[in-house]
């Protein structure tokens, strides 16, 4: 089945009116900038851009003010040391000027040295200290050497008990050296030759002989 479409020729009408005018902007706007008018109209419409270059005055460095003057201390003066020199005048006097001469000087005498010499063992006034080995030792055959300390007076006497500085290694040996230290002469200490208490030290030796 057909349907049959009246057209309005107004509707038409207008349509291409409308279609006419949107073709003439068309080419007038392609016109316009293919003739450059554009350019003119936007340079009509908005005033070129002026840009005026400021130079800007460089300073010049300044030269550093001068630093202040020094001010120098005068020097210091130091006056030179008053010198007085006494110079003695001949003095025409008549008085009688006493000069006294010293006395001499009295040296001390030095002093004078002291010989002091010890006391000793007489050998030959004390006898032989066979007289003294006990018979006991004699019979186990002891032997031995005993030192003896012992002191004297002026009379080359003992003046006191002699001791045993160093052991024989018999207590026997070593009391037979004592009685024989007691009953032995002396010769007596001496300073500068005078007779003075002395002591000495010597060996007793207790030995067997054939």
């Amino acid at each position: 089945m057909a349907y049959y479409t009246q057209h309005n020729p107004e509707f038409f009408s207008r349509r291409a009116l409308v279609f006419i005018i949107s073709v003439a902007v068309q080419v007038a706007l392609f016109v316009v900038f293919e003739t450059g008018m554009a350019s003119r109209v936007m340079n009509v419409v908005a005033p070129p851009i002026q840009t005026d270059i400021v130079q800007e005055v460089q300073k010049r460095d300044q030269p550093p003010p001068p630093p202040p003057p020094k001010m120098e201390r005068p020097p210091v003066e130091v006056p030179p040391p008053d010198v007085a020199i006494n110079v003695p005048t001949e003095s025409n006097t008549t008085a009688i000027t006493v000069v006294r001469k010293p006395k001499p000087q009295v040296y001390a005498p030095a002093p004078r040295r002291v010989v002091v010499v010890g006391a000793s063992l007489d050998l030959k006034g004390s006898g032989s200290t066979d007289d003294y080995y006990p018979d006991v030792s004699r019979r186990l055959d002891e032997t031995g050497t005993a030192l003896v300390h012992a002191c004297a007076g002026t009379n080359g006497r003992v003046s006191q008990t002699p001791t045993i500085e160093r052991s024989s290694g018999s207590s026997r040996l070593d009391q037979a050296a004592i009685r024989y230290a007691t009953h032995a002469r002396y010769h007596p200490a001496t300073e500068d030759g005078r007779a003075i208490p002395g002591c000495t030290r010597f060996n007793v030796t207790f030995r067997l002989t054939d």
